[in-house]
C-alpha cells in the first residue's frame, strides 16, 4: 500500500455511492406518491357532495330539495350534533345522512332527542354501528340486495303511490310490532318505517340513498317516493355529520383498542403470516458456502477493492481490522524466523519481531493484536501502521 494510494482514499461514501443505494427507496416512494395522488384525484370527483341537497352534483340532493320548496317544505341543513337535537320536533322531519359516522355517545344523544319529539327520523342506509341505537330492534343483514329497483309489496301508503323504486341495498329484519316492511329483497325489507312508542313520530329506515340522489330521481318511482318521505313535516332539516362537531370527539369511555377497526385483529395476523412467509422465502437463500472455480481471472486489486466495498457496505471495521492484522502477521513471520504455526501466538510473534526491529513491545501488540477500530478513520490509520511495520521489518 503506498502513500499515494493513502492519501486518495477516503471514507466517507460519494454522492454516486449515496445515489446507488437509496434510489430504490426514492423511486418506491415516489411511485407511492404518484399513486396516492392519482386515487386522490380519481376519487375526488366520484361522489362530490355526497347526498348534500345544496349540491347539485350527480350524487348530491339539490333536485330533491328544490322539489320539496314547490311544495312548501322548507329544508336547513345541520352539522352539529346540537343543531339536529333542538329542531327535532313534531313539526320537523330530521334526515341523517349518515348514521354510521356518529359515535356511540352522538347516536344515544341523538335518540333520546328524536324518539318522544312527535316528528320523523329518517336514517339513510345505516348498519350495525348505529342501528341498535337509533333503531330499536331493527337488525341489518349481513348480505346486501342485488338488486336496485324494487317493488313496494308493503300498505305503506307512500310506498303504494310511489311503485317500485331504487331502495336495494342493506337489508332488514325487525320484531317491532306495526312496523311496515316495504320493498322486500329475497325475503327481507329494504325499507322500514318503525312507528314511536308515544305520539305521531316514527324513523323510516332507507337501506339505499339512491332515490335521493340527483341523477336517480327520475328514474322509477324514486322522486315521489322521496318526496313523500320527506315531506311528510313542513320542515326538513338534513344532518350532515361532521369531524368538525365537537361533540364527535368524545369517545366516552372506550379504550384505546375498541378505537381500532373492527377488522385490526384479522389485518394485523395477515401481516405476520405475510412476514413469516417472506421470512421462510428468504431464509432459502441463506446455507452453507459452496466454493466453485471462477471462469474468468480476475486480478488481485479488483477482489480485494469488492471486497472492501462489502466490508464498507455493512460496516464490518471489525472484519476487515481482522483480516488486515491477521494478513500482516502472516507476512511477518518467516521475515523474522517465527513458523507459519506460531504466527498468530502473541507470545511468540511479538518476542521475535521485538528483537528484530526497536519497539515497543505494548504498542506493538495493539497493532497486531488489538481491538477493531472505531471508525473508518481509525481502520485507515491501522492499515497505514501495519504498512509501515512491515516496510521496517523487511529493510531491517
Amino acid at each position: 500500500m503506498t502513500e499515494a494510494t493513502l492519501t486518495s482514499t477516503s471514507a466517507s461514501p460519494t454522492a454516486r455511492q449515496v445515489w446507488t443505494r437509496t434510489r430504490g427507496i426514492v423511486l418506491a416512494v415516489v411511485v407511492l406518491l404518484a399513486a396516492a395522488v392519482a386515487i386522490a384525484a380519481i376519487r375526488s370527483g366520484a361522489q362530490h357532495g355526497r347526498l348534500d341537497p345544496r349540491s347539485a352534483d350527480p350524487y348530491g340532493s339539490r333536485a330533491t330539495a328544490e322539489l320539496l320548496g314547490d311544495r312548501g317544505v322548507s329544508t336547513r341543513v345541520v352539522t352539529t350534533l346540537d343543531e339536529a337535537r333542538a329542531a327535532a320536533d313534531a313539526d320537523t322531519t330530521l334526515l341523517v345522512a349518515a348514521p354510521d359516522l356518529l359515535t356511540d355517545h352522538q347516536q344515544a344523544d341523538l335518540r333520546a332527542a328524536t324518539k318522544n319529539s312527535g316528528g320523523r327520523t329518517i336514517l339513510i342506509a345505516p348498519d350495525s354501528p348505529s342501528l341498535g341505537t337509533l333503531a330499536p330492534g331493527v337488525t341489518a343483514d349481513p348480505a346486501i340486495s342485488f338488486r336496485s329497483t324494487l317493488s313496494p309489496s308493503c300498505d305503506l301508503p307512500a310506498a303504494r303511490r310511489a311503485g317500485s323504486a331504487d331502495t336495494g341495498g342493506i337489508r332488514y329484519s325487525t320484531s317491532v310490532p306495526g312496523a311496515d316492511v316495504c320493498y322486500p329483497s329475497d325475503g327481507l325489507p329494504t325499507l322500514l318505517r318503525i312507528p314511536a312508542a308515544t305520539g305521531n313520530g316514527d324513523t323510516v329506515v332507507l337501506g339505499a340513498p339512491d332515490i335521493l340522489y340527483n341523477n336517480r330521481l327520475d328514474k322509477q318511482g324514486n322522486a315521489s317516493l322521496a318526496l313523500q318521505l320527506l315531506g311528510s313535516r313542513p320542515h326538513l332539516v338534513w344532518y350532515l355529520p361532521s369531524l368538525s362537531d365537537t361533540s364527535a370527539t368524545d369517545a366516552g369511555k372506550k379504550t384505546f383498542l375498541d378505537l381500532l377497526p373492527s377488522g385490526w385483529l384479522w389485518g394485523t395476523l395477515q401481516l405476520f403470516i405475510a412476514a413469516g412467509l417472506a421470512a421462510l422465502w428468504r431464509a432459502r437463500r441463506l446455507g452453507p458456502l459452496v466454493p466453485e472455480r471462477l471462469p474468468v481471472a480476475i486480478r488481485a486489486s479488483e477482489t480485494v477493492e469488492g471486497r472492501a466495498r462489502l466490508y464498507r457496505k455493512a460496516n464490518a471495521r471489525d472484519r476487515a481490522a481482522t483480516a488486515l492484522r491477521s494478513t500482516t502477521r502472516t507476512r511477518l513471520a518467516p521475515l523474522i524466523g517465527v513458523s507459519p504455526a506460531q504466527a498468530h501466538a502473541p507470545e511468540a510473534l511479538l518476542s521475535a519481531l521485538s528483537a528484530r526491529i526497536d519497539g515497543d513491545g505494548q504498542a506493538l501488540h495493539a497493532l497486531l493484536f488489538g481491538p477493531p477500530p472505531s471508525d473508518d478513520a481509525a481502520l485507515i490509520s491501522l492499515a497505514d501502521q501495519l504498512d509501515a511495520l512491515e516496510r521496517e521489518v523487511r529493510r531491517s
